[in-house]
């Protein structure tokens, strides 16, 4: 029967005129085949899924829909005439130098560097006596195009070899590589099916985690379950790789594990959502013993930071929704008997880095970031006094070692690099990047404003300095709001693009993040997620009545947790804004958790196989609530390769939307191609990301830009 509806999809799936009316273009939207036979039963309650054919991404049906919706969307953005004059201005500011906080190894240090034209950063070896420079390992080498990419570097303890993940076209999906510093020969060694792992060294090996091999052709969109823990020995084939642990009665739960920088204490955090972990532990001085249970839960969440001899150093949220530091022992390990070693405050911490004699928590407060320098047994030094209001991600060092940078960006500077002085706390520029950009003629400004509930959520407000509050600016409003992430003031070359042309970039800090700890992250969670649309429809709100920008001037966007906030909140309120850009969003809150790693969120959504969640979720699920009316102009974003939030979401949500706009705005949806989620996506597609983004949106404000 599916392959009969399949071919039937083939046989009608042709472009038929559309009486909708576009001063770029006339548009002819695809017909897209609608399946009245599949049909769900919740509760009692029946829901078409008329679109579940297009779930199959490798299907020839949903290949030739994919094809005609981007010869739709391709022909649309061709016609708009600024786009060029766009993605040139990408092109230029995006072409300066930047470089990453170098980080110390013994008689060397390993830094990341971009001439400003590279797709990929490049890992350099900086040799501190001599001062000398090499090239340790190029990602632009390993594909054409740059959408090969490279993640979690990782270097063993003896400083002898360097463990890295390599991931093709942006998928969660990476293999494991080795490279022996002294001749920077790759290894014959290599790991494949590496999801969601850190590289842990052991002695002459280090501990991962990963899946089995999926089914042919469904790489990037079968269920993930049964996350193992593996140990690999340096020379070794992956099949002699030995399994460390191994859940056999919980397919659903992700491991992830850490070795303390002794090599003494191998530390393994599982995890059944996104949020909140149990933690067992091993003395692997002692052979031959079983793993320690320290926390037995999942009801808040607890890291492994380092051990000081034979005590743990745990941060967790346990009896602290803003966190704290803890010490505990194996020999008497239960959350009741911890200790506090630096105890909660009214900020929340975010993390904490040993780095010489010190210790150094970062800290978000207000969503601008503090750091506090401790001595080894828990006593408040001073604060390293950061360069101005903006973004820190932490200490950069090793335990036991004097050398120590920081970054430090915000909104309108990009990322400099401090080198710190351990002792005084001190820091001198290290490395500044030159670019076009101009700080000095931007201003950054935050500001409080109610919710529907009357809560105060703060929101930056970014801009050319001496602009007209007159409500013609045009205005990006950026939002998340969710998994307990917070959105921090951070440089961002295509942001920056939109506010040289006379663009507002808006960010608000929605419930649902961390922003304000853990009681923020359930403020806007499960059945209080309506709270983050509420909040964003609030921002809205405040920047039209404050005279910042008016309906036909605002763009709404979010990714990933935030392409769920704008589906939702455009199905809610069509008159919100006039341009609504939804990116790799979650938008099928019904079936979300039937793909890939979609299961573990149901600890942030629910899921529709609870009676309760499905009553929540079948109120805000962006695809169940489209309806016949005027939507805002509206490019939904997605890519082939995106195996976190696969792209059935977006292509069921755009043909619905097809099909119910009302009005003469489009609605199309841009497919890219070898791309992900997003991580390690090349500068060069980003680039033509950007270039579609704000053509299309400052053609639906009625502006051309030179």
């Amino acid at each position: 029967m599916k392959l009969f509806y399949i071919a039937l999809g083939l046989l009608i799936l042709t472009s038929c005129s559309s009486t909708k009316k576009d001063n770029t273009a006339k548009i002819e939207y695809p017909t897209t085949f609608l399946d009245t036979t599949v049909v769900d039963n919740y509760f009692g309650t029946e829901i078409k899924d008329p679109y579940r054919w297009l779930e199959d991404d490798n299907s020839e049906a949903t290949k030739n829909w994919v094809n005609k919706e981007m010869v739709v969307t391709n022909n649309y953005l061709k016609s708009i005439s600024f786009r060029d004059n766009i993605k040139k201005q990408l092109t230029e500011l995006w072409d300066y130098p930047t470089m990453g906080a170098p980080i110390n190894h013994e008689d060397y240090e390993v830094l990341t560097k971009n001439n400003g034209k590279q797709n990929q950063s490049v890992y350099y070896i900086k040799y501190i006596k001599s001062g000398k420079e090499e090239i340790l390992l190029d990602p632009n080498k390993l594909s054409e195009e740059g959408t090969v990419s490279i993640s979690n570097v990782s270097i063993s303890n003896d400083h002898k070899y360097l463990a890295y993940m390599i991931s093709s076209s942006g998928s969660d999906w990476k293999e494991i590589a080795i490279l022996e510093i002294a001749t920077k020969e790759k290894l014959q060694d290599r790991i494949e099916w590496v999801k969601f792992s850190g590289i842990a060294w052991h002695k002459n090996g280090f501990y991962y985690s990963g899946y089995k091999a999926p089914e042919n052709g469904k790489e990037f969109s079968s269920k993930n379950e049964y996350h193992t823990v593996f140990y690999h020995t340096i020379g070794n084939q992956q099949t002699d790789d030995k399994t460390i642990f191994k859940d056999n009665n919980s397919p659903l739960k992700n491991h992830y594990c850490k070795v303390t920088n002794d090599e003494r204490f191998l530390i393994i955090s599982g995890s059944i959502g996104t949020s909140g972990n149990n933690l067992i532990a091993k003395d692997l001085t002692k052979e031959n013993t079983a793993f320690i249970t320290i926390v037995d839960q999942f009801d808040y969440d607890t890291w492994l930071i380092d051990n000081m001899n034979d005590t743990l150093l745990l941060q967790t949220s346990h009896n602290a929704p803003n966190k704290r530091i803890v010490t505990t022992t194996l020999d008497n390990p239960s959350p009741k008997k911890w200790i506090d070693f630096i105890p909660q405050k009214e900020y929340l911490l975010e993390g904490i880095s040993i780095v010489g004699n010190k210790i150094f928590a970062t800290y978000l407060k207000d969503v601008k970031t503090k750091i506090e320098a401790y001595s080894m047994n828990g006593t408040y030094l001073d604060d390293v006094k950061l360069p101005g209001i903006g973004i820190c991600n932490g200490i950069n060092g090793k335990k036991g070692k004097t050398a120590a940078y920081f970054s430090f960006s915000s909104f309108i500077s990009p990322t400099a690099i401090y080198k710190l002085d351990i002792n005084t706390l001190d820091y001198e520029l290290y490395f500044k990047p030159k670019t076009t950009f101009k700080t000095e003629d931007y201003i950054t400004e935050q500001v409080f404003y109610k919710s529907i509930d009357g809560t105060s959520i703060p929101m930056f407000i970014s801009h050319k300095k001496g602009i007209k509050l007159d409500q013609n600016n045009p205005t990006l409003l950026y939002g998340y709001g969710g998994f307990d992430i917070s959105y921090k003031p951070k440089f961002d070359v295509a942001k920056s693009v939109f506010m040289m042309n006379g663009g507002i970039y808006a960010v608000a800090n929605l419930r649902g993040g961390s922003e304000y700890g853990e009681k923020w992250h359930k403020a806007g969670m499960l059945n209080n997620k309506q709270n983050v649309f509420d909040d964003f429809i609030a921002a809205a709100n405040y920047l039209k009545e404050n005279n910042y920008t008016k309906t036909e001037k605002l763009a709404i966007h979010g990714r990933s947790n935030g392409g769920l906030l704008v589906g939702a909140v455009m199905t809610q309120q069509p008159n919100i804004a006039k341009v609504a850009l939804p990116m790799v969003g979650v938008l099928d809150m019904l079936r979300y958790h039937k793909f890939t790693i979609g299961w573990a969120w149901a600890g942030e959504y629910g899921s529709s196989e609870k009676e309760d969640h499905f009553n929540n979720l079948i109120k805000y699920s962006p695809l169940h609530n489209i309806k016949p009316t005027h939507y805002p102009a509206t490019m939904i974003l997605t890519a082939d390769h995106d195996d976190r939030v696969v792209p059935a979401h977006s292509f069921k949500f755009a043909a619905e939307l097809q099909k119910n706009q009302q009005g003469e705005n489009p609605v199309l949806i841009r497919i890219d191609t070898k791309s992900g989620h997003g991580s390690g996506k090349p500068k060069s597609k980003l680039i033509e990301e950007w270039a579609d983004i704000y053509a299309f949106t400052f053609h639906q404000f009625g502006l051309t830009i030179d």
